[in-house]
Formats: C-alpha cells, sequence, structure tokens
C-alpha cells in the first residue's frame, strides 16, 4: 500500500500472532481488533481448532494502517473501508512473501512428519 503512516512499527519475524500480542502492538484492545475484524473483510485471520485467532504478519500491517486511517486520518470506518478498495489492486498481482514463508513452513512441518 502507498502512503503508510510514517511510524511504522517493526513487527517480530513471526508466522502467526495471537489477538493478545496485536493487541498490545497495535494499542487497542482486543473487542475493537474484533469488531474491525468485522468491518474490514481483509483482517481474515486464521482459527485454531480451539477458536483462538492468528493473525499473520499482513493482518497486523493492515491492522496498523487502519488505525493509521481511523485515529490519524479521522476516517470514518466506511471512509477507510473506501480508501482502502482504492490501495489494494496491487496486492493481486503475486502473492506476498510473508504467504510464500507460511507455505514453506508448513511444507516442512509436513516434510518433518513424514521423516
Amino acid at each position: 500500500m502507498q502512503n503508510k503512516p510514517s511510524c511504522q512499527i517493526e513487527l517480530p519475524d513471526k508466522l502467526y500472532f495471537k489477538v493478545g500480542e496485536v493487541s498490545s502492538i497495535v494499542d487497542v484492545p482486543a473487542y475493537v481488533l474484533r469488531f474491525w475484524e468485522s468491518e474490514f473483510k481483509k483482517i481474515n485471520p486464521k482459527r485454531t481448532p480451539s477458536g483462538q485467532r492468528l493473525y499473520r504478519k499482513k493482518d497486523v500491517e493492515l491492522i496498523l494502517w487502519i488505525k493509521h486511517l481511523l485515529y490519524e486520518k479521522k476516517f470514518t470506518i466506511q471512509g477507510a473501508k473506501q480508501y482502502l478498495k482504492t490501495q489494494s489492486p496491487s496486492e493481486k498481482e503475486a502473492p506476498s512473501a510473508d504467504i510464500l514463508q507460511e507455505i514453506a513452513a508448513e511444507l516442512q512441518k509436513i516434510k518433518d512428519m513424514l521423516a
């Protein structure tokens, strides 16, 4: 996405983040994350069998961007949705490095289980 907030946060290098970790990183309560998840369909954390949310790095980056739009740029929810729609065509061109890293890690786990 273009024009990302200047206050970029360096995220830990890991595949998944629990809701509590994301809440701390983004500095919003977990219920706000759950609300944003219902409003912004691009935020789509994986679920464990027990139902716990696992956010990918790209989800956390998107949440940080949404927070910037809502809290700093004073967008409405609807305005932020509209803005994000206009900023996303490049995401569809190629898989992100995070997705490729996630696939590689899953394949390694399968390989280890078969060995």
